[in-house]
């Protein structure tokens, strides 16, 4: 067979077969076009996305969580940690303010212990020479009870006498010894702090609260008032300038 004939009866061949009609082709353009799309969705091994990193490209930027979320939580550490600082210095502040009321408080009974026991040195004597200051009066109202030609007329009323003002001074000197001292302001302005008003009279020449008569002695100890003098004032009769009493402070504790 020659090489016309082959080829005549290839063309003989195809002119044979059906002729596709439009529903066949549109089905057959669906099924490649279906596997296309399944080629597709399938990784390349030779694609670009698979292929080595190219260090000349520039790196993408991403936003460092990690050391954001470390600043916040320094933040929020260092204002817990000053809150805590403020709270801490209020309890120091009040801690301190407590110590220094302690100390005061421990000093103040200190200095009251201190004055406590100064005073019971000082006046732990008092209700014992309360009781004493009788028996110095009595001894002056002997002396002064003689009459005065009495003693004149025998000396053994005179030596008997002297014996009991002997007897006075050797009292009134362990008073002195123990800080007691005798008050007799006569001719004195009057005290309200050490004396007593028994009575109030004029008298010619004489300003307007002196003292005119000594009805009985006062004593102090230290500082302290024992008992006060019994006076009698002068009252002011308008023939003479008055005259403020002077007056003072004295502790009347004992």
């Amino acid at each position: 067979m020659t090489e016309k004939q082959h080829d005549h009866n290839q063309t003989h061949e195809e002119n044979d077969q059906p002729e596709e009609t439009l529903a066949e082709r549109s089905a057959r353009l669906e099924a490649e076009a279906a596997a296309m799309a399944e080629n597709s969705a399938q990784p390349n091994p030779y694609s670009s996305s698979q292929t080595a990193h190219d260090p000349l490209a520039p790196e993408p930027i991403q936003e460092n969580t990690e050391e954001k979320h470390t600043e916040e939580t320094h933040s929020i550490g260092d204002q817990q940690s000053q809150e805590i600082i403020i709270a801490l210095q209020d309890q120091l502040d009040a801690m301190k303010d407590q110590a220094t009321r302690a100390l005061a408080e421990a000093e103040n009974t200190r200095r009251r212990a201190k004055k406590d026991r100064e005073d019971a040195g000082k006046y732990a004597i008092t209700g014992f020479a309360k009781s004493l200051l009788e028996v110095s009066d009595n001894l002056r109202r002997a002396v002064e009870a003689f009459p005065e030609d009495l003693i004149e007329t025998d000396p053994r009323i005179g030596s008997f006498i002297d014996g009991i003002e002997a007897t006075e001074r050797s009292l009134l000197k362990v008073f002195e010894q123990q800080g007691i001292q005798k008050l007799e302001p006569l001719d004195e302005p009057f005290n309200p702090n050490f004396h007593e008003v028994m009575f109030e009279a004029p008298v010619p020449g004489k300003a307007a609260g002196l003292v005119i008569q000594v009805l009985e002695p006062g004593y102090v100890i230290k500082d302290r008032l024992l008992r006060p003098a019994r006076v009698g004032i002068s009252k002011g009769d308008g023939s003479s300038p008055q005259e403020p009493p002077a007056g003072g402070k004295i502790d009347t504790q004992a």
